[in-house]
């Protein structure tokens, strides 16, 4: 009896800890540092660049990589806290 509870215990605090830990991965691509930091002059990404900057690090990254912003954008609780940056993706992407 001990065993099989241990064992559901054990298998209980595992999935809920693969499922907070997905949840805050960062799953946007606007969280992540290496591809959004192009788009801004600080490092706390506050700042956006000028909009011929933005241009320029919009149209390095891989078509999969605009759509999966652009897809992000479109998401109302992400596009609040990348209100700019969505603004400016849009106008460049469409």
């Amino acid at each position: 009896m001990n065993i099989k509870m241990l064992t559901m215990g054990a298998m209980a605090l595992a999935m809920m800890t693969g499922s907070a830990f997905a949840a805050a991965n960062g799953t946007s691509a606007l969280d992540d540092p290496a591809k959004m930091s192009p788009f801004f002059t600080d490092a706390g990404m506050k700042t956006l660049r000028s909009e011929a900057d933005f241009k320029t690090a919009w149209k390095a990254m891989k078509p999969d990589e605009q759509k999966a912003v652009l897809k992000d954008c479109g998401d109302t609780t992400i596009n609040k806290s990348h209100a700019d940056f969505c603004a400016m993706a849009k106008k460049m992407g469409g």
